[in-house]
């Protein structure tokens, strides 16, 4: 029988610590945005939607990487609070196209604001230059997950 290889011990693995960090920053994060009445996917959203305009519904819930029906929920609960607005798409009247509402650009913009208090409390042991660097290096690092998950996905529209 043979053993499994050792794991190198002198190995600094990144996981784990940032597990650690993302759990420390959604639970700062989640206490600020219950009192705005969002949850972290309804920011997601919001933010998807003000960088990427109005779009089809089948295209929002590829972008967030969620089922059809989930984004009928998600949407019901930003409607409710009209952050966002549904229409039917002038050209197929099957479909919906859904835009970010002013006031769901002023509360995203609330949110925002929270989210960078949520941030300088927990990474302020960071400069700027490291906050910077660290930014940069996840941004690279979730480019190469999104291509890795979406290399076998269908185009579904433009957005």
């Amino acid at each position: 029988m043979t053993s499994a290889p050792a794991a190198d011990q002198t190995a600094h693995l990144s996981g784990p610590l940032l597990d650690h960090l993302s759990r420390r920053i959604r639970m700062r994060a989640e206490s600020v945005m219950a009192p705005l009445g969002l949850r972290p996917r309804h920011v997601v959203a919001l933010t998807v939607l003000r960088d990427a305009g109005a779009c089809n519904q089948q295209s929002l819930a590829t972008m967030l990487a969620m089922d059809g029906t989930n984004v009928v929920g998600l949407l019901n609960d930003l409607e409710a609070q009209d952050l966002v607005e549904r229409r039917r798409a002038p050209e197929d009247r099957r479909r919906h196209v859904v835009q970010l509402t002013e006031a769901g650009s002023r509360r995203l913009a609330e949110v925002e604001l929270a989210l960078a208090a949520v941030e300088d409390e927990v990474l302020g042991a960071l400069d700027a230059g490291q906050r910077e660097t660290l930014y940069t290096l996840l941004q690279a690092a979730v480019s190469n997950a999104q291509v890795i998950c979406t290399e076998h996905v269908e185009p579904t529209g433009d957005c």
